[in-house]
């Protein structure tokens, strides 16, 4: 991941830090854990780094929940994309498993614990597939975003300060 944080903001030297770090939040995978990693990169003060992530990681929630849906379907009448969308869903739906058992505490979890290929985008995703209904969806990942800010500032912003002060 700190590969692709310091390709990203190589190629987008010149813009603002802050910028880039919303850039960086808004994309899937990447997302807040990889917007606060950035951030302390680039010397970011924690509070400001915070809540640029957390803005950038929510901006794409309602796209993904409302839109993904239709756009798959347009896709995959496409021949040469139908392949590579279902693959994409086979995915998602490989780690829906604990999201379709426990439904809003599952997509809490799923996306509140940052492990690789979880987090607002993904969950998202597994949301509007498994037709979580909106309100419970968008409550159930801002929340999950909560805990999942609260644990990449710890190991970003906190660890780091607590083992300088030792």
């Amino acid at each position: 991941m700190e590969s692709i944080i310091n390709w990203f903001t190589q190629t987008l030297a010149g813009i603002p830090k802050e910028a880039i770090i919303l850039i960086i939040s808004m994309m899937p995978i990447l997302e807040l854990r990889g917007g606060l990693i950035a951030a302390t990169l680039l010397g970011v003060p924690y509070l400001k780094a915070l809540l640029i992530c957390m803005i950038g990681n929510i901006i794409p929630i309602p796209f993904v929940l409302w839109l993904i849906t239709p756009i798959f379907n347009w896709l995959k009448q496409r021949n040469f994309l139908k392949g590579l969308v279902e693959k994409i869903e086979q995915r998602t739906m490989d780690k829906s498993q604990r999201v379709q058992k426990y439904e809003f505490w599952g997509l809490f979890l799923f996306v509140g614990i940052p492990l690789p290929g979880t987090g607002a985008w993904t969950g998202s995703l597994i949301a509007a597939m498994l037709n979580i209904k909106h309100r419970k969806a968008i409550i159930a990942i801002l929340l999950g975003l909560i805990l999942a800010a609260a644990i990449m500032s710890f190991f970003t912003y906190g660890l780091p300060w607590l083992l300088q002060n030792i």
